[in-house]
């Protein structure tokens, strides 16, 4: 018996690539504030365009604490959801070509957002990458940094607890 050949790379990162987009145009608010995503393996970076309207002061100018918690907080649930997803797509539960927005799994819900700004907003792009510190099957507890220039200067940070979807109604 033959042993099936593995799918070029280029196959695979197309999928995935695919199946992370789905993700991220699930949330409308991603294209509203323009928040685009780049993935490495597993891994996801966040990154927000610069654009007039996200100054908070314009006499600064100072990007707007509002956009700048949700930025972070739409950072910390897409790499909930991708961690979700990537399992199952990994595990062989979801078949990455057959993935569209009406059926992927459901993005958690936020309990509580803390955002701690050590520094003022540049109007310049901002990036943001989120760590997951424990993810259980009711609750989730994720670590958002968020940067411009240099990577070590953050000028935000965040942490927030999620309701996990599987413990919503006891259901996938």
């Amino acid at each position: 018996m033959m042993a099936k050949q593995p799918e070029p790379v280029h196959v695979v990162k197309e999928r995935r690539d695919k199946a992370l987009a789905a993700l991220v145009s699930s949330v409308p608010y991603v294209g509203f504030l323009g928040i685009q995503f780049e993935r490495r393996g597993d891994e996801l970076t966040a990154t927000l365009p610069y654009r007039d309207m996200l100054i908070g002061n314009p006499i600064l100018p100072a990007l707007h604490g509002g956009a700048t918690a949700a930025f972070l907080e739409v950072a910390a649930i897409i790499e909930l959801g991708w961690a979700n997803l990537w399992g199952k797509i990994e595990g062989g539960e979801i078949d990455p070509s057959e993935i569209e927005v009406q059926n992927l799994p459901r993005l958690p819900k936020t309990i509580d957002f803390t955002v701690d700004y050590l520094r003022t907003g540049l109007p310049r792009d901002a990036y943001a990458r989120a760590r997951i510190n424990r993810a259980g099957r009711r609750y989730a507890s994720v670590h958002v940094e968020g940067w411009q220039d240099n990577r070590s200067r953050l000028f935000v940070q965040a942490t927030g607890h999620f309701l996990m979807p599987e413990s919503a109604d006891g259901v996938e």
